[in-house]
């Protein structure tokens, strides 16, 4: 079956990972366009789902890279945004297991400026699922605005959020204050352990699916790095192992894996409503072809999910490794 429309809001972030320049009093940053919504879309694109992204691009050096990255993935711009202002910039460090902390330079950037207007006349007629997250639901002054779409889109659209708390940006408490209201409005919600524990410190994974089926998720999936993943759907459980990976970082991979998600779940006309039809098993199969979008996406540098094809053969790795380069 051929996937329905999944349309994406939030932000771009140009990711910059720090390099030795060679002399002590140097250093050089390479940077590659990132962001967790953009990630995702350009991760769906490239899985073969009709992938439309709703974002505030700058028209500085950043913004001319995002764009270029999103539409050589396929990703539909249409109703993108040109922005008067600045791109958000992360610089990342990377530790010796491939994970990153990332400082960010995101004061007053495009991304967080979302008025009613520019959303007004977006048309969701054609897209089965709304995905957003991360800091497009939380940073003034366009939080409110995001809130809102996505309270209009819900009767019709299926509706999923990953939070992606980002705590040197915004207190884990203003997540922690809006997330039974985001419960309200999502079907899927999917989360990192890191997540959960910033979100729930000390929670039991189970419990904190349960805690959120009650505000009105009904498929909660915590994605938990080498250990794979639980899915909780109503509160029927099931935990996938990872795939086997070679990790040379994990930026992006909680993304993928949201997309990957997605994708299964759209492919199998699942996506476009409450979920009703949706059944353990589904969920299952959803969430272990997730773990080998993310796995592909931890065996390259930066956020750069696979391509469909490199999901259907056992060279897959080996290419996209190759594609890197």
């Amino acid at each position: 079956m051929c996937p329905r429309q999944i349309t994406v809001l939030g932000e771009c972030v140009a990711d910059a990972f720090t390099q030795s320049a060679g002399t002590r009093n140097e250093l050089a940053l390479r940077v590659l366009p990132g962001g967790g919504p953009a990630n995702t879309a350009v991760a769906l694109a490239r899985l073969g789902t009709p992938a439309r992204f709703l974002a505030r691009l700058s028209g500085d050096v950043f913004g001319r890279l995002f764009r270029a990255h999103l539409e050589a993935s396929g990703v539909d711009l249409s109703h993108a945004v040109e922005a008067a202002e600045p791109s958000t910039l992360a610089v990342a460090e990377l530790d010796a297991q491939g994970q990153a902390a990332f400082s960010f330079h995101a004061q007053a950037t495009a991304d967080w400026q979302w008025t009613n207007a520019e959303l007004a006349g977006v048309d969701l007629a054609g897209t089965a699922c709304l995905h957003t997250g991360s800091l497009a639901l939380v940073k003034d002054p366009g939080a409110g605005v995001v809130e809102d779409f996505l309270a209009t889109a819900a009767p019709r659209t299926t509706i999923s959020i990953d939070p992606n708390v980002r705590p040197l940006l915004v207190h884990p408490e203003v997540y922690r204050a809006r997330l039974a209201h985001w419960c309200g409005l999502a079907d899927v919600l999917r989360l990192s352990e890191d997540d959960l524990e910033l979100l729930l410190p000390g929670t039991p994974p189970e419990q904190a699916c349960d805690t959120w089926h009650a505000a009105g998720a009904r498929l909660v999936v915590i994605t938990r790095g080498a250990d794979g993943a639980l899915a909780s759907l109503d509160g029927e459980r099931v935990r996938v192992p990872a795939a086997p990976a070679q990790v040379v970082d994990t930026v992006g991979a909680g993304d993928s894996f949201t997309a990957g998600l997605l994708h299964h779940l759209g492919t199998r006309g699942l996506l476009g409503g409450r979920l009703t039809d949706l059944r353990l098993g589904d969920v299952e199969a959803a969430c272990l072809f997730a773990t080998r979008v993310a796995a592909l996406t931890c065996s390259v540098a930066g956020p750069n999910p696979p391509w469909q094809a490199q999901l259907t053969t056992d060279e897959g790795l080996v290419r996209h490794l190759d594609s890197t380069h």
